[in-house]
């Protein structure tokens, strides 16, 4: 049965690419949960991305006179990343530290946003034409655009910048965010 599936050039062309898709979405999930210290669940992963692999490059090994399986081989490569990216995008993994600047003093956005669930620490700033709110948010990252879109809302002009932070320890963040549920 299997041989004959092999043998159907069409059909190898599809397992090939499907491999290969299955394979890079594994790997690129596993270089980043390594990245995010996730070394067990990353030990998981790749041990069933390399038998993946194994299984794909052995099929176009064999067949290397097929030049379709080679282009198969490639374009599934491609498309795994994307796919891996986006489910990366899905599991939202992780923290993100988002600082915001107003000077829309008038609007309370740390009190706002604390009502709404978030962990923020703000301070008076200075900047060129006056004070200014500072803020700093941890926010998980599942709840990272609804954060930008609530900012947003309440003031359309702040300025946002945000990265992922390497290491978080100690503090009212670390314990309150985990068990946080932001609200709508």
């Amino acid at each position: 049965m299997m041989q004959t599936v092999l043998s159907n050039g069409a059909a190898m062309v599809l397992i090939i690419l499907i491999i290969n898709i299955v394979y890079v979405s594994f790997f690129t999930i596993r270089m980043i949960l390594t990245l995010k210290g996730q070394r067990y669940y990353a030990a998981g992963i790749s041990t069933i991305e390399i038998l993946v692999y194994v299984m794909g490059l052995s099929l176009v090994l064999d067949n290397l006179d097929q030049i379709q399986n080679v282009i198969a081989y490639a374009l599934g490569y491609g498309l795994g990343v994307i796919v891996g990216m986006k489910i990366e995008e899905k599991l939202a993994l992780g923290y993100m530290m988002v600082n915001v600047i107003t000077k829309e003093l008038d609007v309370d956005l740390p009190k706002q946003l604390r009502e709404k669930g978030y962990g923020v620490t703000n301070w008076v700033a200075g900047g060129l034409e006056g004070d200014r709110t500072a803020l700093q948010i941890l926010t998980p990252r599942r709840y990272e655009l609804q954060l930008y879109d609530t900012i947003k809302t309440i003031d359309p002009k702040a300025f946002i910048i945000a990265y992922e932070p390497k290491t978080i320890h100690g503090g009212f963040w670390v314990k309150a965010v985990k068990k946080r549920r932001i609200k709508e």
